[in-house]
Protein backbone atom coordinates (compact mmCIF):
# COMPACT_ATOMS: atom_id res chain seq x y z
CA UNK A 1 0.00 0.00 0.00
CA UNK A 2 1.23 3.44 -0.93
CA UNK A 3 2.02 5.64 2.08
CA UNK A 4 3.87 8.68 0.71
CA UNK A 5 2.36 10.96 -1.94
CA UNK A 6 3.96 11.25 -5.35
CA UNK A 7 5.70 14.61 -5.72
CA UNK A 8 4.81 16.56 -8.87
CA UNK A 9 6.74 19.65 -9.92
CA UNK A 10 3.99 21.78 -11.46
CA UNK A 11 4.34 25.01 -13.46
CA UNK A 12 3.00 28.05 -11.55
CA UNK A 13 2.20 31.62 -12.49
CA UNK A 14 3.14 34.64 -10.37
CA UNK A 15 0.47 33.37 -7.99
CA UNK A 16 1.57 29.98 -6.59
CA UNK A 17 -2.01 28.76 -6.74
CA UNK A 18 -2.41 29.27 -10.49
CA UNK A 19 -1.23 26.17 -12.34
CA UNK A 20 -1.60 26.36 -16.11
CA UNK A 21 0.70 23.90 -17.88
CA UNK A 22 -1.25 21.58 -20.20
CA UNK A 23 1.31 18.81 -19.72
CA UNK A 24 1.16 19.12 -15.95
CA UNK A 25 -2.63 19.00 -16.07
CA UNK A 26 -2.42 15.71 -17.96
CA UNK A 27 -0.37 14.27 -15.15
CA UNK A 28 -2.58 15.67 -12.39
CA UNK A 29 -5.63 14.07 -14.01
CA UNK A 30 -3.80 10.79 -14.61
CA UNK A 31 -2.83 10.63 -10.94
CA UNK A 32 -6.43 11.37 -9.94
CA UNK A 33 -7.66 8.70 -12.37
CA UNK A 34 -5.36 6.20 -10.68
CA UNK A 35 -6.44 7.41 -7.24
CA UNK A 36 -2.85 8.18 -6.25
CA UNK A 37 -2.02 10.80 -3.62
CA UNK A 38 0.07 13.70 -4.88
CA UNK A 39 1.96 16.67 -3.50
CA UNK A 40 2.28 19.43 -6.08
CA UNK A 41 5.32 21.68 -5.87
CA UNK A 42 5.07 25.07 -7.62
CA UNK A 43 7.87 25.59 -10.13
CA UNK A 44 8.74 28.36 -12.54
CA UNK A 45 10.58 28.50 -15.85
CA UNK A 46 13.78 29.98 -14.44
CA UNK A 47 13.99 27.59 -11.48
CA UNK A 48 16.07 25.04 -13.41
CA UNK A 49 18.19 24.20 -10.37
CA UNK A 50 15.15 22.95 -8.45
CA UNK A 51 14.71 20.08 -10.93
CA UNK A 52 18.36 19.58 -11.90
CA UNK A 53 18.18 16.14 -10.29
CA UNK A 54 15.92 15.11 -13.21
CA UNK A 55 18.70 15.67 -15.76
CA UNK A 56 16.68 18.20 -17.77
CA UNK A 57 14.91 21.51 -17.29
CA UNK A 58 11.20 21.11 -17.91
CA UNK A 59 8.12 20.02 -16.00
CA UNK A 60 6.21 17.84 -15.37
CA UNK A 61 8.59 15.89 -13.18
CA UNK A 62 7.37 13.32 -10.68
CA UNK A 63 9.24 11.63 -7.86
CA UNK A 64 7.70 8.36 -6.71
CA UNK A 65 9.39 6.40 -3.92
CA UNK A 66 12.73 7.88 -4.91
CA UNK A 67 12.30 7.30 -8.64
CA UNK A 68 12.23 10.35 -10.93
CA UNK A 69 10.20 10.31 -14.16
CA UNK A 70 9.97 13.19 -16.66
CA UNK A 71 7.76 13.93 -19.71
CA UNK A 72 3.98 13.60 -19.48
CA UNK A 73 3.75 10.61 -21.83
CA UNK A 74 6.50 8.73 -20.04
CA UNK A 75 4.87 9.52 -16.71
CA UNK A 76 1.52 8.12 -17.90
CA UNK A 77 3.20 4.92 -19.10
CA UNK A 78 5.09 4.67 -15.80
CA UNK A 79 1.88 5.02 -13.79
CA UNK A 80 0.12 2.41 -15.91
CA UNK A 81 2.90 -0.15 -15.46
CA UNK A 82 3.65 0.63 -11.82
CA UNK A 83 0.04 0.68 -10.63
CA UNK A 84 -1.75 -1.96 -12.78
CA UNK A 85 -4.31 -2.68 -10.04
CA UNK A 86 -5.73 0.82 -10.34
CA UNK A 87 -8.01 2.13 -13.14
CA UNK A 88 -6.31 1.96 -16.52
CA UNK A 89 -5.20 5.07 -18.37
CA UNK A 90 -5.16 3.33 -21.76
CA UNK A 91 -7.60 0.40 -21.58
CA UNK A 92 -5.38 -2.09 -23.36
CA UNK A 93 -2.92 -2.17 -26.24
CA UNK A 94 -5.32 -0.75 -28.83
CA UNK A 95 -6.24 2.10 -26.52
CA UNK A 96 -2.58 2.79 -25.84
CA UNK A 97 -1.85 3.01 -29.56
CA UNK A 98 -4.78 5.34 -30.27
CA UNK A 99 -3.91 7.51 -27.28
CA UNK A 100 -0.41 7.95 -28.69
CA UNK A 101 -2.00 9.44 -31.81
CA UNK A 102 -4.17 11.76 -29.70
CA UNK A 103 -1.06 12.81 -27.79
CA UNK A 104 0.84 13.63 -30.98
CA UNK A 105 -2.13 15.48 -32.53
CA UNK A 106 -2.54 17.56 -29.40
CA UNK A 107 1.13 18.50 -29.17
CA UNK A 108 1.64 19.17 -32.89
CA UNK A 109 -1.71 20.71 -33.90
CA UNK A 110 -3.75 21.78 -30.89
CA UNK A 111 -1.00 23.20 -28.66
CA UNK A 112 0.47 25.51 -31.35
CA UNK A 113 -3.00 26.79 -32.25
CA UNK A 114 -3.74 27.60 -28.61
CA UNK A 115 -0.27 29.03 -27.97
CA UNK A 116 -0.56 31.59 -30.77
CA UNK A 117 -3.77 32.79 -29.18
CA UNK A 118 -2.73 32.98 -25.52
CA UNK A 119 1.03 33.59 -25.28
CA UNK A 120 0.59 37.33 -24.61
CA UNK A 121 -1.81 36.56 -21.75
CA UNK A 122 0.55 33.97 -20.31
CA UNK A 123 3.41 36.46 -20.34
CA UNK A 124 1.33 38.90 -18.29
CA UNK A 125 0.48 36.34 -15.60
CA UNK A 126 4.01 35.02 -15.06
CA UNK A 127 6.30 35.83 -12.16
CA UNK A 128 8.49 38.80 -13.22
CA UNK A 129 11.62 36.63 -13.04
CA UNK A 130 10.17 34.39 -15.76
CA UNK A 131 8.91 37.04 -18.18
CA UNK A 132 12.12 37.80 -20.10
CA UNK A 133 12.91 34.11 -20.49
CA UNK A 134 9.41 33.34 -21.67
CA UNK A 135 9.28 36.23 -24.15
CA UNK A 136 12.69 35.45 -25.65
CA UNK A 137 12.14 31.70 -26.04
CA UNK A 138 8.58 31.92 -27.37
CA UNK A 139 9.30 34.69 -29.83
CA UNK A 140 12.26 32.70 -31.16
CA UNK A 141 10.12 29.57 -31.50
CA UNK A 142 7.23 31.24 -33.31
CA UNK A 143 9.35 33.68 -35.29
CA UNK A 144 7.38 36.76 -34.30
CA UNK A 145 6.84 39.05 -31.35
CA UNK A 146 4.21 38.65 -28.66
CA UNK A 147 2.73 41.94 -29.90
CA UNK A 148 2.39 40.45 -33.39
CA UNK A 149 0.63 37.42 -31.93
CA UNK A 150 -1.77 39.69 -30.04
CA UNK A 151 -2.52 41.65 -33.20
CA UNK A 152 -3.49 38.44 -35.01
CA UNK A 153 -5.81 37.25 -32.24
CA UNK A 154 -8.98 36.96 -34.35
CA UNK A 155 -7.22 34.89 -37.01
CA UNK A 156 -5.67 32.64 -34.36
CA UNK A 157 -9.07 32.16 -32.74
CA UNK A 158 -10.60 31.12 -36.07
CA UNK A 159 -7.77 28.66 -36.66
CA UNK A 160 -8.29 27.09 -33.25
CA UNK A 161 -12.03 26.74 -33.75
CA UNK A 162 -11.36 24.96 -37.04
CA UNK A 163 -8.86 22.61 -35.38
CA UNK A 164 -11.47 21.63 -32.77
CA UNK A 165 -14.16 20.59 -35.26
CA UNK A 166 -13.13 16.91 -35.49
CA UNK A 167 -13.09 16.75 -31.69
CA UNK A 168 -16.58 18.24 -31.45
CA UNK A 169 -17.86 15.83 -34.12
CA UNK A 170 -16.40 12.87 -32.23
CA UNK A 171 -17.94 13.95 -28.94
CA UNK A 172 -21.32 14.33 -30.61
CA UNK A 173 -21.24 10.55 -31.08
CA UNK A 174 -19.64 9.34 -27.85
CA UNK A 175 -19.36 10.62 -24.31
CA UNK A 176 -15.57 10.77 -24.13
CA UNK A 177 -12.62 10.66 -26.50
CA UNK A 178 -11.77 7.30 -24.93
CA UNK A 179 -15.33 6.00 -25.37
CA UNK A 180 -17.83 5.45 -22.57
CA UNK A 181 -15.57 6.81 -19.82
CA UNK A 182 -12.66 9.23 -19.54
CA UNK A 183 -9.09 7.98 -19.80
CA UNK A 184 -5.70 9.41 -20.70
CA UNK A 185 -6.71 10.54 -24.21
CA UNK A 186 -9.28 12.78 -22.54
CA UNK A 187 -6.69 14.04 -20.06
CA UNK A 188 -4.36 15.02 -22.90
CA UNK A 189 -6.90 17.04 -24.86
CA UNK A 190 -8.56 18.48 -21.79
CA UNK A 191 -5.17 19.64 -20.50
CA UNK A 192 -4.80 21.80 -23.61
CA UNK A 193 -8.23 23.38 -23.16
CA UNK A 194 -7.65 23.85 -19.43
CA UNK A 195 -4.49 25.76 -20.39
CA UNK A 196 -6.66 28.06 -22.49
CA UNK A 197 -9.31 28.38 -19.76
CA UNK A 198 -6.83 29.33 -17.02
CA UNK A 199 -4.79 31.77 -19.12
CA UNK A 200 -7.29 33.49 -21.40
CA UNK A 201 -10.96 34.51 -21.49
CA UNK A 202 -11.46 33.19 -25.04
CA UNK A 203 -14.30 30.66 -25.16
CA UNK A 204 -14.03 27.98 -27.84
CA UNK A 205 -16.41 25.36 -26.47
CA UNK A 206 -19.81 26.97 -25.82
CA UNK A 207 -20.81 27.12 -29.50
CA UNK A 208 -20.30 23.33 -29.80
CA UNK A 209 -22.77 21.67 -27.38
CA UNK A 210 -21.15 18.22 -27.34
CA UNK A 211 -17.69 19.70 -26.80
CA UNK A 212 -19.03 22.03 -24.09
CA UNK A 213 -20.75 19.13 -22.29
CA UNK A 214 -17.58 17.02 -22.37
CA UNK A 215 -15.49 19.93 -21.14
CA UNK A 216 -17.89 20.50 -18.23
CA UNK A 217 -17.80 16.81 -17.31
CA UNK A 218 -14.01 16.90 -17.31
CA UNK A 219 -13.99 20.01 -15.11
CA UNK A 220 -16.22 18.17 -12.65
CA UNK A 221 -14.37 14.84 -12.83
CA UNK A 222 -12.23 13.55 -9.99
CA UNK A 223 -14.15 15.56 -7.38
CA UNK A 224 -13.89 18.74 -9.42
CA UNK A 225 -10.09 18.80 -9.50
CA UNK A 226 -9.77 20.87 -12.68
CA UNK A 227 -12.83 22.99 -12.07
CA UNK A 228 -11.40 24.18 -8.75
CA UNK A 229 -8.66 26.02 -10.66
CA UNK A 230 -9.93 29.58 -11.36
CA UNK A 231 -10.57 30.51 -14.97
CA UNK A 232 -9.11 33.66 -16.46
CA UNK A 233 -11.27 36.73 -15.94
Amino acid sequence: MMTNPIRLYDLAAKDDGIRFSPNCWRVRLALAHKGLPVETIPWRFTEKEAISFSGQGKVPVIVDAGRCVVDSWDIAEYLEVTYPDRPSLFNGAAGHALTRFVNEWTENALHPAIARLILPEIHAMLHPKDQDYFKTTREAFFGCSLDDLAAGREAHLATLRQALRPLAATLAQQAYISGAAAAYADHVVFGALQWLRVCSPHDVTSDQPALADWFTRMLNAYDGLAGAMPAAA
